[in-house]
């Protein structure tokens, strides 16, 4: 290509590169501002989007994720717009080394979460177990979700109606949650939750999952070309400032 063809490809590429990652910066401050917004005033988030509290990411605080998610898309954002923008390397070579640590990073949870699924199932049961004995029937927002994700998904706690033995809701009501038995009783004790024998939320989860994996496959692929591509635009532009 001529030394013209070359300036117009890379003038190209950076226009393209600081339009992305403005995109990716709007829609990481969008994430971040709906995290706080839920952190601050979940149940009004909830009452408005009460249907996708079925979705896996009620097992979590959707709060904090989303300002975890969303901060991280800030700083790539940045890191890329201003980087391509100024046409500095050093911008450059941070993003496509933040990039390059998130998309690492997606491959061993996807590694995991394939070959190791029993090891998250352990370490939720740890983590979420003892939140439903302290917080279901205290805590009114996450009260409602867990009520809203057993009752969409049919499901009782994380694992089975047993989460919630010794718990504040047990201990206060003498009887497990509706949905462990079915919602076919008012009182719901531990003959009627095991005759039910109702699936706990992280298997029936589980199922959902595998049963649409084509799709969340699918989804992964694409944000996964994306990252490749990211990474390979930023190294281009880094590699063709030396040239200038």
């Amino acid at each position: 290509l001529s030394p013209g063809a070359k300036m117009g490809c890379f003038t190209f590429i950076k226009v393209m590169m600081i339009l992305f990652n403005l995109a990716i910066f709007l829609s990481g401050g969008t994430l971040l501002g709906v995290g706080i917004w839920v952190k601050v005033d979940g149940e009004s988030f909830l009452n408005i989007f009460g249907a996708l509290s079925s979705s896996i990411l009620q097992v979590v605080n959707v709060s904090y994720l989303l300002i975890v998610i969303g901060a991280i898309l800030l700083v790539i954002g940045f890191l890329g717009c201003y980087g391509a923008q100024k046409e500095s390397k050093c911008l450059l070579m941070m993003f496509f080394s933040v990039v390059l640590i998130i998309f690492i990073a997606e491959v061993a949870a996807a590694v995991v979460a394939l070959v190791f699924t029993g090891l998250a199932e352990t370490l939720l049961t740890g983590l979420v177990t003892p939140l439903l004995k302290e917080k279901y029937g205290v805590d009114a927002t996450f009260t409602h979700i867990w009520n809203v994700t057993m009752t969409e998904v049919h499901c009782c706690g994380l694992n089975n109606y047993t989460d919630f033995n010794n718990s504040y809701w047990y201990d206060t009501h003498n009887s497990y949650p509706t949905q462990c038995c079915g919602m076919v009783v008012e009182s719901c004790n531990s003959t009627l939750a095991a005759q039910a024998d109702v699936k706990g939320c992280f298997d029936q989860i589980l199922e959902e999952i595998k049963t649409n994996a084509g799709v969340a496959g699918g989804v992964a692929a694409g944000i996964a070309a994306l990252e490749i591509a990211a990474m390979a635009v930023s190294m281009y532009l880094y590699c063709r400032l030396d040239e200038k």
